[in-house]
């Protein structure tokens, strides 16, 4: 295959799997097959997987010049460790990620939280591109967010800004596993959504599974006209309408860009939650408001991560003194 356009290798840690290809700007040029995280039995074990991949992937376009690579879990940016991934169990304690694959693969590495790279791609590529500041949600199994502030990613101290999934609508709530009280994933990630659907089927005499109860049944179901479908959405807006009034007030960005199962609901989301909005901002905020759909779904990841990495390395010189730092190894 030829292919002489620098491009990037690129990583999305899943918990089930991992996926790994090379981008180039918006594009997807290749992907290798993914990789089932619970095969290995350490954190080593799933690395050396993770280098073998890359080293193919390379082989088939050796103009990739730098790798990102976007892992749940607290990730420190700067230092490119990764302190634990607890959707894997034998992933418990800190590892520096960037360093071991650097070392393998002869090439400068990103390492970032996941959400990041999710949020970056429709930062730089997508839905919010051209925009200074905005508020990236992913809501799927949990709900992940990014945040960018004067054209920044805004991570904080300790680099774990934006976890957005704790973030609390009921003081009194339930308790999340950091024991936070109310956070909002504990109410509508895709899971918790699902068994408040079959709970209140079953109150209608009505038995469903959890399966029967995914964001795509429920949108079918609601567009069917079911009475409890259509309250589940409602319910679902007005939480998700806490959410965002609480960072409109607090960082008042271009807009929000919404991705994940849950915010392919469409209209049957996007409706009541402007409502909801309306009722709670301040007009002056309310006029200026864009809630927009991201255009990417599960490439996100990939895209992000690799558009993360070209930026960081690319133009700036960074390549040519980390060539000179590492002269001793292969690079493009």
């Amino acid at each position: 295959m030829s292919f002489s356009e620098p491009c990037a290798l690129a990583v999305d840690f899943g918990g089930t799997s991992i996926k790994m290809g090379v981008t180039a700007g918006d594009r997807i040029l290749a992907t290798a097959d993914r990789i089932p995280t619970a095969m290995f039995e350490s954190p080593q074990a799933i690395i050396d997987a993770m280098i073998a991949s890359a080293r193919t992937l390379r082989g088939q376009f050796p103009s990739a010049c730098v790798m990102g690579m976007g892992m749940p879990g607290w990730c420190d940016y700067q230092r490119g460790v990764l302190y634990q991934l607890t959707n894997v169990r034998v992933w418990d304690r800190e590892i520096p990620v960037k360093e071991m694959m650097e070392q393998a693969l002869g090439l400068p590495v990103v390492l970032d939280n996941d959400a990041n790279c999710m949020a970056y791609a429709e930062w730089k590529l997508g839905a919010g591109r051209g925009m200074s500041s905005l508020v990236c949600l992913t809501m799927g199994t949990g709900i992940g967010g990014g945040i960018v502030v004067h054209d920044r990613m805004l991570r904080g101290r300790r680099l774990s800004a934006a976890e957005l999934g704790q973030t609390s609508i009921h003081y009194q709530g339930k308790t999340g596993p950091f024991g936070s009280r109310g956070a909002i994933e504990e109410y509508i990630g895709n899971n918790e959504l699902a068994a408040e659907a079959v709970k209140r089927y079953a109150g209608a005499g009505i038995i469903k599974t959890v399966d029967e109860c995914t964001p795509r049944h429920l949108d079918e179901a609601a567009r069917s006209g079911c009475p409890i479908a259509l309250q589940l959405w409602e319910d679902t807006a007005e939480m998700l309408g806490c959410l965002i009034m609480n960072l409109m007030y607090t960082l008042v960005p271009d807009a929000f860009i919404i991705g994940g199962g849950v915010a392919k609901a469409g209209d049957l989301l996007m409706k009541p939650l402007l409502e909801n909005l309306r009722k709670q901002l301040f007009p002056l905020l309310m006029e200026d408001l864009k809630i927009l759909p991201a255009r990417f779904g599960a490439e996100a990841g990939l895209l992000g991560a690799g558009a993360m990495a070209m930026d960081e390395f690319m133009g700036l010189g960074i390549l040519e003194r980390f060539k000179n730092q590492k002269s001793t190894q292969t690079f493009c």
